[in-house]
């Protein structure tokens, strides 16, 4: 039988263990990353989160409001974000930290703002919709409420005096869901939407022409972090800095495979990590 000395070295021993194995864990340290739940923002977070675990960090990922995300990375409660939408969209929020925070660039652009309708709608422009208000229900499908995309949507509707519809506020799975029931009907239907988004490899869409500019030109997804971040985590901000999709087609592929039936985002995310080694490497370097 062991000896009660035996046994406590013995125990000893293995506390020690488990306290170098979590230290190995979370030895580089935690990461908070703020997102939106839109499909491009979490595709683009989930691969940030799981590139920056294969480095040794602890990332914790927290899904929250547009305007709640600005502030949380302006007042430094969480590291960074990787679904700033630039120089149009997010204007107002960016405005209000941009003394407390860095912009590290765009992860990708052709980035656009608008308002879709399937292709077999006839309608062309927004300025022609008070003429088609019957066939549409006198609705246009909205987002949710703190979006940069549906403050310019509201602007477009006093600008192109489209005082016969009604702007519905939702979320991004709200608005492909009425989108998806539509099509499936052969309905017509107008929603807030940008790209890249999955919707438009599953449906076939347009955009409506905006002959006033309301909802702007080209946009850019940026990456924001807090002020410090460089200083205390050099290796993280480096790698935020180099991060960046090749093209809108490679972002708007990750988004599709989390669309698929029973498809896992964490498992995406690792799946794209896997299939893209070299450009992965470079954004460790």
């Amino acid at each position: 039988m062991m000896s009660y000395r035996k046994l406590l070295h013995v125990l000893m021993a293995l506390v020690a263990l488990l306290l170098i194995t979590a230290g190995t864990v979370s030895a580089q340290g935690s990461v908070r990353i703020a997102y939106v739940e839109w499909d491009c923002a979490a595709a683009s977070t989930h691969v940030v989160q799981a590139a920056l675990e294969e480095m040794g960090y602890d990332v914790e990922i927290l899904p929250v409001a547009a305007a709640a995300m600005w502030q949380a990375v302006g007042t430094g409660n969480v590291d960074g974000m990787v679904t700033a939408w630039l120089p149009v969209t997010h204007a107002d929020y960016f405005e209000r930290v941009k003394g407390t925070v860095e912009d590290l660039g765009p992860i990708v652009g052709g980035a656009k703002l608008g308002w879709v309708v399937p292709t077999y709608v006839t309608a062309e422009s927004i300025a022609d919709l008070n003429d088609y208000a019957a066939q549409f229900n006198n609705r246009i499908i909205g987002i949710d409420p703190g979006a940069g995309l549906m403050r310019l949507s509201e602007e477009a509707i006093q600008e192109y005096e489209l005082d016969r519809f009604t702007l519905l506020e939702g979320s991004d799975a709200t608005m492909t869901a009425a989108l998806g029931n539509a099509v499936d009907r052969n309905e017509w239907v107008v929603v807030t939407g940008w790209s890249p988004h999955w919707k438009f490899g599953v449906w076939d869409l347009k955009y409506l022409d905006d002959p006033k500019g309301i909802m702007g030109d080209e946009e850019r997804i940026h990456t924001i972090v807090r002020q410090g971040l460089k200083d205390d985590m050099p290796e993280v901000y480096n790698f935020l800095n180099n991060f960046s999709w090749e093209n809108p087609d490679q972002l708007q592929m990750v988004m599709a495979w989390n669309q698929e039936p029973g498809s896992d985002r964490v498992e995406n995310a690792k799946r794209f990590l896997r299939e893209n080694p070299e450009q992965v490497q470079g954004w460790k370097q």
